[in-house]
């Protein structure tokens, strides 16, 4: 498992290129027949993904390294392939494209299966310290209702899908959900944000292969970019501001953890504040 240490705003505003990817850029995500994880000192998230096709994918205790895969621990699920299956602790769970899944603090192992070896899923992870044990939920891509914001003119208008939260299922900590931006718009989050009381982990996904995203980051004053591919997700610590805009429009799966689960707590950045 990858380690990525938690890191000084102080220190960040001299970071070249590669050391910036080397701190906050996971790469190497959704490799065929292989669990992978990396663990973040930022409030300890672990982000994630299996992509079982001729042999599954299984997370254990020698996965997260204590007595039981979730014994301190909840996790989220979005898969963003084609079917697959989830078993937890011996329960076979159907996520199809774009479905969800919620899993509690006290699961012993968690399973993850192709159902066609021709169109396997790829299950992207995130995980979360927890106090206490919240049911397992089955979180439909039919069932997330869209929150439209931003506008054409703007070139930022967008769908929010809300699924793990506190009006879809109940969790800890973890906080997650899904950005779809429309067809000829390329930015996210602009006007811009932070919120220090959470970290906030953004998966780009559903790029065309020949373009990219500039990942916009840092403290208002000392912003940084780091061009993002498809599949690869970045860290936003919660001392950063975290935008994008790319040559093409994406997908965002973005989840957060800290002291709350309130989507509205940030702290607004005018764009001429920038530098």
């Amino acid at each position: 498992m990858k380690v990525y240490y938690s890191t000084n705003p102080a220190d960040v505003r001299h970071y070249d290129r590669k050391k910036l990817r080397e701190n906050f850029l996971i790469d190497n995500l959704f490799e065929e027949n292989e669990l992978k994880l990396a663990y973040s000192y930022e409030d300890r998230i672990i982000i994630g993904s299996a992509c079982p096709k001729e042999n599954p994918c299984i997370m254990n205790k020698e996965s997260l390294g204590s007595g039981f895969t979730l014994q301190n621990r909840e996790i989220g699920i979005i898969n963003i392939g084609d079917s697959g299956l989830v078993i937890v602790d011996g329960q076979a769970i159907v996520l199809d494209h774009k479905d969800g899944l919620y899993i509690g603090k006290g699961k012993k192992e968690i399973i993850f299966k192709s159902m066609d070896i021709v169109s396997p899923p790829k299950f992207y992870i995130n995980s979360a310290p927890a106090h206490k044990t919240y049911p397992t939920v089955k979180i439909s891509s039919l069932s997330v209702k869209a929150e439209t914001q931003g506008n054409l003119e703007e070139s930022n208008k967008r769908k929010i899908y809300k699924y793990i939260y506190p009006t879809m299922c109940q969790s800890c900590q973890l906080v997650m959900g899904i950005t779809v931006l429309e067809p000829n718009n390329l930015w996210n989050t602009m006007p811009c944000h932070i919120h220090s009381r959470r970290t906030e982990v953004y998966l780009y996904c559903n790029m065309d292969k020949d373009h990219i995203v500039f990942h916009i980051m840092g403290e208002p004053r000392e912003t940084k970019h780091i061009v993002v591919k498809n599949e690869q997700a970045v860290i936003s610590p919660s001392w950063s501001i975290h935008s994008a805009v790319g040559t093409k429009r994406y997908d965002i799966i973005w989840s957060m953890i800290g002291e709350n689960q309130d989507f509205n707590d940030i702290e607004p950045i005018k764009r001429t504040d920038l530098l």
